[in-house]
């Protein structure tokens, strides 16, 4: 994979990104990737200020017109332990109020965003990975919110996105007694959407990426922007704003390709327009 100096990504606050603090950016634009990756092993703890230059990353490579998907993955066998405890008392209020937002742009970002997790998902370790679109976990990843050890709860969105995944009952189980849920179970209380052997993580991570490259890249964002914006809303509202959606998505150049390549029997040439 080659890796490219951050400060070639555009944002306007070009500053955030000059010298990353604890991760890394990698593009590789032959197939349309980018990884963000955590890099302050063995336990890739997550600082303060790391978690704003994390959401410029994020919105940099959004704008990126030649990444199509993102991979937030670590070095070494954790992905991460959580934040920086010491760092907490440090804050100001408005600094800690900004670290749901923060953490929250993986979701926010319009390409689809894949977390590849093996070891410790711990914390802010593990809000980042339930803010990406998906979760690939090695059989090695443990999964666990464990503010309340602290006299804390979760401060990132991890306890609101984790309910939306799997329930109350099984959130209060994770936060209320801040216990750790290996991969497979986190597989089968569908918080990833595959656990595979710790070598086949990359591999897997691939084929997802390629995968996902394969469609529109227009349908891919209003897939993803409607999925998000109506996880809350009824039922009739949800079927509305799908009907819209689907409405705008007849008139692109990527359907009209769709249907051709269909009735072609080839393989279709998006455009994302």
């Amino acid at each position: 994979m080659t890796s490219h100096l951050p400060m070639a990504l555009q944002h306007p606050d070009a500053a955030l990104l000059e010298k990353p603090d604890g991760f890394s950016i990698h593009l590789d634009l032959a197939h349309e990737r980018a990884d963000i990756v955590l890099g302050r092993p063995p336990f890739n703890v997550i600082l303060m200020p790391q978690r704003d230059q994390l959401r410029a990353a994020f919105e940099a490579l959004d704008a990126h017109p030649g990444v199509r998907v993102i991979v937030l993955r670590a070095e070494g066998e954790h992905f991460s332990s959580g934040g920086d405890i010491k760092g907490f008392l440090a804050a100001s209020p408005e600094h800690v109020s900004d670290l749901a937002w923060n953490v929250a742009a993986p979701a926010r970002c319009s390409k689809p965003v894949i977390a590849a997790v093996r070891g410790y998902c711990f914390g802010v370790g593990f809000e980042l990975s339930l803010a990406c679109d998906f979760r690939i976990a090695s059989e090695t990843a443990q999964f666990a919110l464990p503010e309340q050890k602290l006299g804390q709860i979760p401060g990132s969105g991890g306890s609101a996105r984790l309910q939306k995944m799997v329930g109350i009952g099984r959130t209060k189980d994770i936060v209320m007694r801040s216990r750790r849920i290996p991969a497979r179970q986190a597989l089968d209380w569908g918080i990833v959407i595959d656990c595979v052997a710790d070598a086949q993580l990359e591999q897997v991570t691939a084929a997802l990426v390629d995968e996902l490259r394969a469609f529109s890249p227009l349908a891919q964002r209003t897939a993803k922007r409607l999925l998000n914006e109506t996880e809350d809303a009824s039922l009739s509202v949800a079927i509305e704003l799908e009907g819209h959606s689907y409405s705008r998505l007849r008139t692109s150049d990527d359907f009209r390709e769709g249907v051709e390549a269909f009735h072609a029997k080839r393989a279709p040439s998006f455009k994302g327009s």
